[in-house]
């Protein structure tokens, strides 16, 4: 009997592991180039770790799959937990200004494209990815469009708060 360290599973958990990473890191290069703190390896760590923790929990159920009270879909769960946490921990005012709030939404759909990869949808992570980059880049410049035009004012946002 010849002993493999890396099997065709082994294989297709590092393929998943490897595209979340790059998803992930896409996304945090656009978010260097905005000058964000949350950048490349921030976004690769989070969609990186959301698909091992969604690779592990798919192995759990092969071997806790009869034990009654087990749902490996628990662990997946604390994920957006997770990184909920984390994403408070960004949010904060500055000078009676919101600060932090894109690149903790940003974190929060880069770990669900991680989960994505993890659970073996590669084209749904990339859509996602890709709609993502859509926001951040598209929006942005749509944004700073509005915010220059004669009818925006920014104390009357300021005053809804």
């Amino acid at each position: 009997m010849q002993n493999i360290f890396i099997d065709s599973l082994t294989i297709g958990i590092i393929i998943k592991l490897f595209i979340a990473l790059i998803l992930g890191m896409i996304i945090g290069t656009e978010r260097v180039w905005a000058h964000k703190t949350a950048g490349m390896r921030t976004y690769a760590l989070v969609s990186m770790g959301s698909a091992l923790f969604v690779v592990i929990s798919n192995e759990m159920v092969k071997y806790y799959a009869g034990f009654s009270g087990m749902n490996p879909l628990m662990i997946v769960s604390q994920i957006v937990v997770g990184i909920g946490f984390l994403g408070a921990g960004l949010i904060f005012t500055k000078e009676s200004k919101l600060v932090g709030l894109t690149t903790a939404t940003g974190l929060w759909v880069a770990a669900g494209i991680g989960m994505a990869c993890g659970l073996g949808m590669f084209d749904i992570a990339v859509i996602a990815t890709t709609l993502t980059l859509f926001i951040f880049v598209v929006l942005w410049f749509i944004e700073e469009k509005i915010k220059k035009s004669k009818y925006f004012k920014e104390d009357q946002i300021e005053n809804l708060n």
